[in-house]
C-alpha cells in the first residue's frame, strides 16, 4: 500500500504558490517539501530585454539584498539597459544639435533682414 502523504501548511488547493515535491527522510517516511517560486531576471522599462549584471531574486529575497546586487552603475542602471540608455543619449545630443542649428539659421535671416 502506497503511504499517505499530509501538507504540512494549511492550504490545501494546488496553486502556484502550494508547489510541492515528494522526499524521502532518511526515516523512510515520504513528506512534502514546498517549493519557491522561480527567480525572475529584471526587464528594461523600454525594450523588454533582460537585464546583465542583476543576480535574479523575488520581490521580498530583493529587498534584503545589498545595492550593488539590484543595480549596475551607471544612470538608468537597473531600470532600463544599456542600447535604451545610449539611445536616449544619442536622442538627447541630436535634438539639442537641431535647436542649435534653428537658431543659427535664424540669426542669419535675421542678419540678411537688417542688410536690406
Amino acid at each position: 500500500m502506497v503511504q499517505r502523504l499530509v501538507y504540512r501548511r494549511r492550504l490545501s488547493y494546488n496553486t502556484k504558490s502550494n508547489r510541492r515535491k515528494i522526499v524521502r527522510t532518511p526515516g523512510g517516511r515520504l513528506v512534502y517539501h514546498y517549493l519557491k517560486k522561480p527567480k525572475t531576471i529584471p526587464r528594461c522599462g523600454h525594450c523588454k530585454d533582460k537585464l546583465r549584471g542583476i543576480q535574479p531574486a523575488r520581490s521580498m529575497e530583493r529587498s534584503r539584498m545589498s545595492r550593488r546586487k539590484k543595480t549596475v552603475r551607471r544612470s538608468y542602471g537597473g531600470v532600463l539597459c544599456h542600447k535604451c540608455v545610449k539611445e536616449r543619449i544619442v536622442r538627447a545630443f541630436l535634438i539639442e544639435e537641431q535647436k542649435i542649428v534653428v537658431k543659427v539659421l535664424k540669426a542669419q535671416k535675421a542678419k540678411v533682414k537688417a542688410e536690406k
